[in-house]
Parts: structure tokens; C-alpha cells; sequence
């Protein structure tokens, strides 16, 4: 049951009805406060952690049950998670307008061209893939102290400029609305309950992360080993990342593929597989730093690195390790249907690896040589990179 600000004046006459019916009604002190007295059901606080009313629904299937969420349930909110105990069909829900709602009608903004997203229980840096000039962001603040830290936040990478909206208590008598250049706030208490709108604008010098694969290298590492943007680019479209899907990534160096795969939907998982523990942590840094901290990094070597992964993904990448035994055999062994193995070499022994796959399993292979331009006395000339050869298990795939 979805209930705002408004409380039970808001609700719709079938959603009162279920609440008059429940026997056991679920809520925050908030949402229970909204009741009126003659609601007789038994009221019980939300446990801590949440997980833990789980269990306790489970025991009360059969009786008229009642859980009380602000606004849509289904919309960052307990909705979604209350389906993996309780099949849907045994729900109903009565849903009132959400957060994102109120505050795209309040300034008037077509919400979907706008990217909704949280910082309730969330890192900050989860903002970063969605900052871009004239972007518009919609964000769900953790407390009152959440504007002065994203203004903050929005200030160091170089979106001084953006005009920051708090819209406090939506729904409420008490609803109010502040705005301000982010450079131009001044720290202020907001209402804990808050959304945060962000009408960007990037400094000509603002680090924007873009949608395109191929990223800077300075994006994921200061040095060190990674796959060249250019090789990148070619690399994450033969892994076609789709919403949903997980990748392996074996042998991760920088992570710079894996994060890459995160980046394209916030739907995706992927699990980074390093050898070097100090790569490891590295790539869990930056993982973090780009807002893909779901990023699982694993210390392992490439040859016992199979073993202690579950699942089956539908995409693997073999950037390190490639001249372990039997490895893309085993790579090929666990992918899932429609799955695909891209992997790559810049050394010949490697090389005579990939040839065999090609021969054994299909696929195509590549052959990329990259030259950047660098100085060369006082002109300038081409810089070689070595060239690296690459091989795609399902390089054709089906096309409409």
C-alpha cells in the first residue's frame, strides 16, 4: 500500500477497505501514525534490518496482510523486494504517486526524459554515469544533509553551474522548494524527507563519462596494465552488453572492461577476476569512483578462477591469462545460451592460442593495429601500439 505525505486522506476507498480488513498491518512510525484509531488491525514497526520482516510474512501467509511504503512500492521502494519471499499473485498493490512524480508535476518537467535515481542507502558516486550537460536528474536524498553533500559533490567535478532544486515533504501541507546555483548554495538543514533536482551544467573542463564504450584511459587507471581505449571500443562491441546480462572478466587489469559492461545498463552485474591483489583493489577503487560499485572484483588466478564462480553469464572476457591450459574450453563450457567469449592477445604465444579456438570453436578473429599521434622532434608523428589480435565466439549475431 502506497501512502504519502497526505496520509490517509489520500488514499483511494478500495485501499481504505484493505486496510480495514488487514489483521496485521506493516509500517514505519510515520506511515502508522497516518491511521485513524478505528483501524484495528495489530500495527507492527518495520524491523531493522528490513530483511527481517521476510521471515515474518512468511509465517502470516494465509492472513489478511497489509505493508504499508511511501508512495509507489515498486519504485525504489519495498515492493520489488517483498516479491522474492511472496509471489506477486498473492499481492495487491494500490500504489500512490511517487517521489519522482510530484517533483517532475511540481517544476513541470516531462519525467521521461529524465534519469530518476537514489542515494537512500546508496554511494554518492552512483550520480557520476548520468552527469552530463543539460542532463536532468531526479535523485532520492538519504536525510536533510544529502543536498549540501551532492552540491558539494556536483561542485568538485565541474557542475558548479547546475541549478539544484530541494523539494521537501511533497504531498504535505508542509511542502517547500528551494533552488540555487550548486556554487551559489549556502549549507542549510532540508526536510529529511527530500528529492533533489538537478538541471546540469558542465564546466567546458567537467569530466563527462559519456554512453560510448572506449572511455579515456585516465578514467579507470593512472598507469598500467589496460586495454587501449581504441581496442576497448571494438572489445565491448563484440561483447554486446543487453540489459540484464553478466559478464566475466578474466584476467581484469584495470577493470576497464568490466566497468565498461556496468556502464551500459544499470541492469548489468559482472564479476572482474585479477590475479594481483593490488590490481584488485584497484579496480574495486575505480569501479566505485564511476558509479558501478556493484562491480564483484575477485583475487584469483585465471586457472582456478572458473571454479568458484556460479552461474552461467552470457558474455566472457579473457584479457589476462589467456595462455592457461584448457581455459577457453572451460570459458566456452559455461556460458550461457546465446553466451559469447571474446578474448585477446599481444603476444605470439597467445596468438597460437586464439588460432586454436578459432579452429575449434568458429567465430572470427581481428587483427588491430593502433598508431597515436606524439611528438617527434619538433613536428609530430605516429606512435604504434602493438597490435593485438582478437577472437569473438559468436562474432555474427542474429540479426531481425
Amino acid at each position: 500500500m502506497g501512502i504519502g505525505l497526505g496520509g490517509w486522506d489520500d488514499l483511494a476507498r478500495p485501499a481504505r477497505a484493505a486496510i480495514r480488513a488487514a489483521e496485521i498491518i506493516i509500517g514505519g512510525p510515520r506511515h502508522l501514525a497516518a491511521l485513524p484509531d478505528d483501524v484495528i488491525g495489530e500495527r507492527r514497526a518495520w524491523p531493522s534490518p528490513f530483511t527481517d520482516v521476510f521471515p515474518m510474512i512468511q509465517a502470516w501467509r494465509g492472513r489478511p496482510v497489509v505493508v504499508l511504503a511511501t508512495g509507489d512500492p515498486f519504485w525504489f521502494g519495498a515492493g520489488a523486494s517483498l516479491t522474492h519471499v511472496v509471489a506477486p499473485a498473492e499481492i495487491r498493490t494500490w500504489p500512490q504517486p511517487s517521489a519522482f512524480s510530484l517533483a517532475a508535476a511540481r517544476l513541470g518537467w516531462a519525467l521521461q526524459h529524465v534519469d530518476c535515481l537514489s542515494v537512500h542507502g546508496r554511494a554518492m558516486d552512483d550520480v557520476v554515469p548520468y552527469l552530463a550537460d543539460r542532463a536532468r536528474l531526479l535523485i532520492l536524498s538519504w536525510d536533510g544533509d544529502t543536498p549540501d553533500a551532492l552540491v558539494a559533490f556536483l561542485n568538485e567535478r565541474g557542475f558548479g553551474d547546475s541549478i539544484i532544486t530541494v523539494l521537501g515533504d511533497l504531498g504535505s501541507a508542509d511542502e517547500a522548494r528551494e533552488s540555487a546555483a550548486a556554487k551559489a548554495w549556502t549549507p542549510r538543514a532540508a526536510a529529511a524527507l527530500n528529492v533533489i533536482a538537478v538541471d546540469c551544467v558542465a564546466a567546458p573542463t567537467a569530466g563527462v563519462l559519456g554512453h560510448a564504450p572506449g572511455r579515456a584511459e585516465g578514467w579507470f587507471t593512472r598507469g598500467g596494465q589496460i586495454t587501449k581505449r581504441e581496442v576497448r571500443a571494438v572489445v565491448l562491441s563484440l561483447l554486446a552488453p543487453a540489459a540484464g546480462e553478466t559478464l566475466w572478466d578474466i584476467g581484469a587489469g584495470s577493470g576497464a572492461i568490466a566497468i565498461e559492461w556496468l556502464l551500459a545498463d544499470r541492469r548489468n552485474a559482472a564479476i572482474a577476476v585479477e590475479a594481483r591483489a593490488d590490481r584488485a583493489a584497484d579496480i574495486e577503487a575505480a569501479a566505485a569512483r564511476l558509479g558501478a560499485g556493484r562491480l564483484v572484483v575477485q583475487h584469483h588466478r585465471a586457472d582456478s578462477a572458473l571454479a568458484g564462480l556460479g552461474g552461467r553469464p552470457e558474455a566472457i572476457f579473457i584479457g589476462g591469462g589467456l595462455t592457461t591450459p584448457g581455459l577457453i574450453d572451460a570459458c566456452m563450457a559455461r556460458l550461457a545460451p546465446r553466451g559469447r567469449v571474446v578474448a585477446t592477445s599481444v603476444t605470439l604465444e597467445g596468438e597460437a592460442v586464439l588460432l586454436a579456438a578459432y579452429e575449434r570453436w568458429g567465430g572470427r578473429l581481428r587483427h588491430i593495429a593502433v598508431a597515436r599521434s606524439a611528438p617527434l622532434g619538433e613536428l609530430t608523428g605516429w606512435q604504434p601500439q602493438r597490435p593485438i589480435v582478437i577472437w569473438s565466439s559468436a562474432d555474427e549475431q542474429a540479426h531481425p
